[in-house]
């Protein structure tokens, strides 16, 4: 054995001595984060607008897409974390002014915590997982991130009483189904001109103070 090999054979014995003495490095992705998402969902009690052609409204608003988004190639789906005490609600303040309006009655306010689902996958949780139990209310509401941070819904609302000068009939189903890059602690409106929602989304961690 020459000295070059026997260096060689000395600094990997040495090598793997101090690989067995050093901690093993976890392979598994850092957790994901959580984020606070906020819904206030209403309707109207009058419209200004014209009578409307509701199947057109539907077929219309599918797949309505805010901002643009590269596929993530993630399969990731959200994970539901838990839902959020009334006293850390932030869009009090908009649910008494509608309220207040005369022109809008909100019919569900709820707020819970989740991580995101790979942007493209469409994976969300029912407004009965939510804890909303509105009379005609339904479909599900989805956070995904790619690039950004995209928050979207596929809603229904069958309303008994109809605004006046919508032209629809009681008992008419509308619908909302639209997505849209959001950012934290703006306030986000998915309008139609039978019900609409307002929306936002806080980091859990560091999310600041009801009120601010």
């Amino acid at each position: 054995m020459n000295l070059r090999t026997s260096r060689l054979r000395t600094i990997y014995l040495l090598v793997a001595a101090l690989a067995c003495g050093l901690p093993a490095v976890s392979q598994e992705p850092p957790s994901s984060p959580a984020y606070n998402i906020e819904l206030v969902i209403f309707r109207a009690t009058s419209s200004q607008g014209i009578a409307e052609n509701w199947s057109a409204e539907v077929a219309g608003n599918a797949n309505s897409i805010v901002g643009d988004e590269a596929s993530s190639g993630s399969s990731q789906v959200g994970h539901f974390v838990a839902l959020l005490p009334s006293s850390s609600y932030q869009l009090n303040d908009i649910e008494s002014r509608l309220r207040s309006s005369g022109a809008y009655v909100p019919v569900a306010h709820v707020a819970w915590s989740q991580t995101a689902s790979g942007w493209g996958t469409r994976a969300g949780f029912s407004l009965q997982k939510l804890g909303v139990d509105a009379a005609g209310l339904s479909g599900t509401v989805f956070l995904e991130r790619g690039q950004y941070l995209h928050l979207g819904m596929a809603l229904s609302y069958a309303d008994p009483s109809p605004p006046s000068g919508l032209g629809a009939a009681s008992g008419t189903t509308f619908t909302i189904n639209q997505s849209r890059r959001v950012r934290f602690y703006e306030r986000n409106y998915y309008d139609h001109p039978a019900f609409g929602v307002i929306a936002l989304v806080s980091p859990a961690q560091g999310a600041r103070p009801p009120g601010r």
